[in-house]
């Protein structure tokens, strides 16, 4: 059966993302703080950040930039990074999100492969755009957000001036058909496979802010903690569009610290935490956490990854809070299809959420079948929605593979619905365990392993074993100070499993690889596995 949103559907939004984000926040708003820097106090008010965006546009444009061309952005979190964003988009190019810890190696497999032609950077990460830059030859310029010496900033290109001067210039930008030209081009997380190029156009991104706005409503007066990396399609989207779109207002932070994000949400009354479940542990569980007044919070999300139930129960308890909600999407869809509402009471532990306006969806069975499941049945997540990706650059083939004829995108997740219209999503679909033809994720016993008090961090993968079965094995992490043995392990994990779930191997590891939006990376556990 094809599950719908219960909720009305919201008008597409066909406009070029840097109007829906600004055009109404910016009139309604302009003295009001949109971003504030957590680090040393420097303050954008809306009207500030409006004229940012059309000053750096304008030098943009005098330095060649023209709408089809690609620009990569690579930078931390910063007061600026909004402002090359609605620059780029201003301008009329797409802009390529590159993570900050990018090698010179992957930085340039991404540039080549979206062709991106200009690079926004900041000088601790100039070295390494360099290094790209020189490996794929099609790099016109690379401009810094502060400055370098023989790079021009983009404070100090033609047409910019400070921030806090009036007057910005009106910027002709081109015309833009919002249904299919590309607004921003994330590269897929690369938890499984190697990272594409995920083509989302200002109509999907924009929709979705509408279709998050419907159940999360948000406003003037709301203080978003922006800790989870802008180059992030979940960080893009909760902590930098969707705020800024409704005038609230932003308290950017680089990087992800515990004292320096628990000192931040105190000194700034912070209301709303978009956070992964990797914070939801270190709030739950953290002596540090005891230290601080977090009594601003009314709300946390948690996204991007699998969140145990109990955990979050945990940290909602410690907060004062009824319950952590949850949200669910990926990068491909905008990235948002379910979050749980914030009016919602005594939402169900572990789910999701309900389906966003104007959003479907099917439960297909995993016996390739594609037969529809029913309420209460486990089967892949299929989605269609205004928020569907138009596909992947350069990837035709692996495009039709994910998105069937009748638009339905085949996320790899498994999950289920009840009868009310929650999800409660399983596991990822390649990572399921077929240990006997018994199917195990990794995600349960993962949350099984953190409720252990010694248990810093987990993560399960299945390794084969003597007689050719696939059996659960666990990475573990101890907290400072604690002991235990892999005896100790299975079998604390054996009295809380059935018997086809145990874990059957242990290792002890420093770290559990993670994306920065809380995703293992058993890929890169699987290849150690592979060359032990």
């Amino acid at each position: 059966m094809v599950f719908r949103s219960e909720y009305a559907d919201v008008p597409l939004v066909d406009l070029p993302i840097h109007e829906a984000v600004l055009g109404r926040s910016v009139a309604e708003h302009g003295d009001r703080s949109a971003l504030i820097d957590a680090v040393d106090g420097t303050t954008l008010s809306y009207a500030q950040l409006d004229g940012l965006t059309r000053r750096i546009a304008a030098g943009l444009s005098d330095a060649g930039v023209h709408k089809g061309d690609v620009l990569a952005l690579h930078s931390p979190n910063t007061l600026l990074y909004p402002a090359v964003f609605y620059a780029a988009s201003l301008a009329g190019a797409a802009v390529t999100t590159v993570h900050p810890q990018a090698t010179p190696g992957e930085f340039a497999r991404q540039l080549h492969d979206s062709e991106a032609r200009w690079i926004v950077t900041v000088s601790p990460l100039l070295e390494v755009a360099r290094a790209a830059a020189e490996r794929t030859g099609g790099v016109s310029e690379i401009f810094v957000c502060d400055q370098a010496v023989g790079h021009r900033s983009v404070l100090d290109m033609p047409g910019t001036v400070s921030p806090a001067v009036a007057g910005a210039p009106a910027v002709a930008g081109p015309v833009i058909d919002p249904a299919t030209d590309l607004a921003v081009l994330p590269y897929s997380s690369g938890t499984t496979a190697s990272p594409k190029g995920v083509m989302l156009t200002h109509r999907n991104i924009a929709t979705n802010l509408a279709q998050l706005h419907a159940l999360m409503p948000s406003g003037p007066g709301e203080r978003v903690l922006a800790v989870l990396p802008f180059f992030h399609i979940y960080g893009l989207t909760a902590l930098m569009n969707a705020p800024l779109r409704t005038g609230a207002t932003v308290i950017v932070l680089p990087r992800f610290e515990l004292e320096q994000f628990l000192g931040a949400v105190q000194e700034y009354r912070v209301t709303a935490l978009y956070v992964a479940p990797p914070i939801v542990l270190a709030l739950a569980k953290h002596p540090a956490v005891d230290a601080y007044d977090l009594s601003s919070v009314e709300y946390v999300v948690s996204a991007a990854a699998p969140l145990d139930a109990e955990l979050g129960a945990v940290c909602a308890r410690r907060l004062g809070l009824p319950t952590v909600m949850q949200a669910y999407g990926m990068t491909e869809l905008s990235p948002g299809t379910h979050v749980v509402p914030r009016a919602a009471m005594d939402p169900p532990p572990g789910t999701v959420g309900k389906l966003m306006p104007g959003t479907e969806m099917r439960i297909v069975g995993l016996d390739g079948s594609g037969e529809d499941l029913a309420a209460g049945e486990a089967g892949e997540i299929w989605i269609r929605g205004p928020q569907v990706m138009k596909g992947y650059l350069g990837r035709q083939g692996e495009t039709d593979a994910m998105i069937d004829r009748e638009g339905w995108l085949r996320t790899g997740d498994v999950g289920r619905v009840d009868a009310e219209g929650w999800l409660f999503v399983v596991d990822r679909l390649k990572e399921l365990i077929k240990y006997k033809g018994y199917q195990v994720a990794p995600a349960d016993l993962e949350a099984v392993l953190l409720g252990h008090q010694a248990i810093a961090d987990a993560a399960v993968i299945g390794v084969g074993d003597e007689d050719g079965n696939e059996v659960p094995k666990a990475f573990v992490v101890l907290r400072q100070g604690e002991q235990l043995t892999a005896e100790e392990v299975m079998a604390y994990v054996a009295e809380r499993v059935a018997p086809y779930k145990k874990v059957r191997r242990v290792e002890f590891v420093i770290a559990v690889p993670r994306a920065v939006s809380g995703k293992i990376l058993r890929r890169h556990l699987r290849a150690k596995e592979s060359h032990s």
